[in-house]
């Protein structure tokens, strides 16, 4: 991991046009992105992102690794939008973990995102058990989705070490949007972190852990499809055990849903 230390950003960076752009001329850019800032630290990712996509997210699950890059983004702009997805299926210490947690990092925009359809396609909570894909698409990946239309881009926790998918994650990446006309950008700060590096970043900084991770839950979904992890199993062995599924559905490549890696 790269010290996280201010170092000046490159020249040449320049924002991107309001009006639509091009997948190509996006991908230009994001390769140049990627070329100044591969020896950079999180925060100048993050303060390159902030320079060059006029409107931006960060979208965050408060889990178990999250108060990393929600601490960074707090140092560099606590204005910045954040979006939060509460499911109504997540766990209590999650739902005050976030409000403990958007206040001592002073964050000041944060938005709680909730879908609108659960009271007519789930009233009796049992379509994660039914399908578990359906389940995630109606409470994680639509009101996502909405949210998102009205940014240019936005920022995620994933990393390398997560998943044989992301062996290759860059810090910028372009994310197609099916019928619309303008691609996003997505920003991964700590892309080239490794899962020491998180470790050490939250005690050196004193950071508050997710309760839940003492407790033997090293990633953090919603209730029903999260269980504790036992000693030697992979960290996201808990998340929809014994099911075909490892992802959520959040993340997107060429417009279509990824069914395979690590979830942010």
């Amino acid at each position: 991991m790269l010290p996280e230390r201010h170092t000046p950003l490159p020249n040449g960076s320049k924002n991107l046009p309001e009006g639509p752009i091009s997948h190509q001329a996006l991908s230009r850019q994001v390769t140049k992105l990627n070329t100044d800032l591969r020896h950079h630290a999180a925060t100048d990712v993050l303060r390159a992102a902030l320079t060059t996509v006029p409107r931006l997210t960060l979208v965050s699950s408060f889990g178990a690794e999250s108060v990393v890059l929600l601490h960074l983004t707090s140092m560099v702009d606590k204005d910045l939008p954040v979006l939060f997805i509460d499911t109504e299926l997540l766990f209590a210490e999650t739902l005050v973990y976030q409000q403990e947690l958007t206040e001592r990092l002073g964050l000041r925009n944060v938005t709680i995102l909730r879908s609108g359809n659960i009271a007519q396609t789930d009233p009796d909570t049992t379509l994660h058990q039914r399908d578990p894909d359906a389940c995630c698409a109606l409470r994680k990946t639509q009101p996502l989705q909405t949210a998102l239309h009205g940014f240019d881009g936005w920022i995620t926790g994933r990393k390398r070490f997560q998943s044989g998918s992301r062996a290759t994650l860059a810090h910028f990446e372009t994310e197609e949007r099916g019928d619309e006309a303008r691609p996003r950008i997505k920003v991964n700060p700590l892309a080239y972190w490794s899962a020491q590096d998180v470790q050490d970043y939250m005690a050196e900084n004193r950071l508050p852990r997710h309760p839940l991770v003492g407790k033997g839950y090293p990633s953090i979904g919603c209730m029903p499809c999260t269980s504790p992890v036992k000693p030697g199993e992979d960290p996201r062995a808990g998340r929809w055990r014994n099911a075909k599924k490892d992802e959520c559905g959040i993340h997107f490549e060429n417009g279509k849903m990824i069914r395979s890696g690590a979830l942010t």
